[in-house]
């Protein structure tokens, strides 16, 4: 048995608050797969090198636009997977190596970790070699998520891939289909059918990314539905194929009698995080229903002394730059137990990297309605800016949500060219307590920038 002073479940933002202040510490690390978490290895990162391949792919194929005749001779597919992880797996090898070579207070066991009582682990190494217990005077869980596998599909022994695994796939599939209609299965269907998939949605919902404001979901769905063949308000009820694990022929029989026949199948439907896999009860360590584990705003356990837990294991948002503010919270909290800090999760942003781009933050127009503010709505084409001209962009827009009377902005949402660092601004704007009137005419807009759509939608409020 060995007794740490702390102990740290997850190698993702849980590794990242880790610095000088714990130096005098006996500190240990539990990762049971790869170095780094979901953001580096499988998440944000890799995807967003795929998502800007795909970019540059889509600008070739729709240059005839602008005048100019191009065309993509070859997608290199090993080529651009490389480069992807060409980066990643040094940085991921690099951070392994300063935890286990350079850092000589931190104890790196690789395996899995289950709570066998009050600050008590058991970790269970991952080279099968044997078990190795674990106690220590505080906690961090930062375990993370995995995908949500449904049990149709888990059951019929059909080969899938999903985001942890289709980046590494040999080849560009002939034909994908995707299974889910969120901001995971948006993403990749446009991944993959810019680098020359058909690509096939298949989506329990009427439309697709059903979380955002109305008038954005509606938007993407009739773009995506002219792009991809999109299966909406559809229910798998049988998968057929080839059971082996490796490529193979899929068939999927849905609701209404339909199939969709597909080379690859990646399943999309969401993340679950992996709390339930930890035995937090025997911690007694309280989760909520949906199996995050609960913590009071200062990111402690609710019922378990010594446990902070950080990142999808516990958050509401599964984002990661959510889980890195909850990680310098967990940070300064543990090393300044008099002076507490609370997480703010007021104005949370979050983008979805497909085609077109979206961004949002704040209440959608029917959360605010529902929340019964009096409210002032605008919407803004891209394409009424001169930069919005110049781009030729015919489905971008800017919707805004405010409060009449007070001028407070109270929802952003952007879908068009540049929407995640467009929205930015407006971000700034709203944690500072900035009115709609100041926002709009306290600054130059530069023109013809494409912030400008901004300025207009703004100018364009009744409040």
């Amino acid at each position: 048995m060995a007794h740490h002073d702390l102990v740290v479940i997850g190698t993702g933002s849980g590794n990242t608050f880790l610095d000088e202040r714990f130096a005098d510490l006996d500190v240990a690390i539990v990762e049971h797969g790869v170095f780094g978490g979901t953001c580096l290895n499988v998440g944000c990162i890799p995807t967003k090198m795929y998502v800007y391949a795909a970019d540059v792919a889509e600008t070739i194929r729709h240059a005839h636009r602008y005048g100019i005749d191009g065309s993509i001779d070859k997608v290199r597919w090993t080529d651009i997977r490389d480069r992807v992880f060409g980066r990643i797996d040094p940085i991921s090898e690099g951070g392994r190596s300063y935890r286990v070579d350079r850092s000589p207070h931190v104890t790196v066991y690789f395996g899995h970790a289950r709570f066998t009582g009050e600050g008590a682990l058991s970790v269970e190494r991952t080279d099968g070699s044997g078990t190795d217990t674990v106690t220590a005077d505080r906690v961090v869980v930062a375990a993370g998520s995995r995908p949500s596998i449904p049990p149709l599909l888990a059951d019929a022994g059909v080969p899938f891939e999903t985001s942890d695994t289709v980046m590494r796939v040999e080849d560009v599939p002939r034909r994908l289909a995707i299974l889910g209609g969120g901001y995971i299965a948006s993403e990749f269907a446009h991944v993959f059918s810019a680098l020359g998939a058909e690509v096939t949605v298949i989506a329990r919902g009427p439309k697709l990314l059903r979380h955002l404001d109305e008038t954005l979901a509606d938007r993407f769905t009739e773009i995506a539905t002219a792009r991809w063949d999109c299966r909406l308000g559809r229910q798998v009820t049988a998968l057929a194929g080839d059971g082996s694990g490796g490529p193979g022929e899929v068939t999927i029989t849905l609701d209404d009698g339909s199939t969709v026949v597909a080379d690859t199948l990646l399943v999309a439907t969401g993340r679950i995080p992996n709390g339930d896999r930890m035995d937090l009860d025997r911690a007694g360590i309280t989760v909520h229903a949906d199996g995050r584990v609960a913590v009071d705003e200062y990111q402690r356990s609710v019922s378990a002394a010594g446990v902070w837990a950080l990142g999808d294991v516990s958050s509401p948002h599964q984002l990661k730059h959510v889980a890195n503010h909850e990680a310098k919270i967990v940070g300064h909290n543990l090393s300044h137990p008099g002076d507490l800090r609370a997480t703010n999760h007021e104005f949370v942003p979050a983008a979805v990297f497909t085609e077109p781009q979206i961004a949002s933050v704040g209440l959608t127009e029917a959360e605010a309605r529902d929340a019964g503010y009096d409210i002032a709505v605008k919407v803004q084409d891209v394409g009424d800016v001169a930069f919005g001209w110049a781009m030729e962009d015919r489905t971008g827009i800017c919707k805004l949500v405010a409060e009449k009377g007070t001028g407070t902005l109270l929802g952003a949402h952007l879908l068009g060219p540049q929407a995640s660092t467009l929205i930015q601004q407006l971000i700034q704007a709203m944690v500072f307590g900035q009115t709609v009137s100041e926002i709009a005419t306290r600054q130059y807009w530069i023109h013809p920038a494409l912030p400008e759509v901004i300025e207009n939608a703004l100018l364009g409020l009744e409040i």
